[in-house]
């Protein structure tokens, strides 16, 4: 099992950055491929990135491909989601997620691990 906290999110305007950080802790290390999410008010859930359990691969979703980076360090377990160019419809709460099974995936229903989330707000 692994426990996930995520933290970094906030208020930023238009254009600005901000990171996020996911800390596991449990059984930890590079077991799990990992993944952000991200939930609008009175919308689903939807994929925003995963990371392989090595980190070598990546993938994205388009709607935030060229802008954010998710990356990790396994010595420190800890996921990464640098997030660049934001816009207000990145205004989300954004989740980090685990699986053991997959190697990476961005189906939601493959992720048996979930975080509380953290609140990014963009707006001027």
């Amino acid at each position: 099992q692994v426990h996930l906290v995520e933290s970094g999110g906030g208020l930023v305007q238009p254009g600005g950055s901000l990171r996020v950080s996911c800390a596991a802790s449990g059984r930890t290390g590079s077991t799990y491929a990992m993944g952000w999410f991200r939930q609008a008010p009175g919308k689903e859930r939807e994929f925003v990135a995963c990371i392989s359990k090595s980190g070598g691969g990546t993938f994205y979703a388009d709607s935030v491909k060229g802008r954010f980076t998710i990356s990790r360090d396994n010595a420190k377990n800890t996921l990464y989601l640098q997030m660049n160019s934001l816009k207000p419809e990145d205004t989300a709460v954004y989740y980090c997620a685990a699986t053991e099974i997959w190697n990476w995936a961005s189906e939601e229903s493959r992720y048996s691990y979930w975080g509380q989330g953290t609140q990014v707000t963009v707006s001027s």
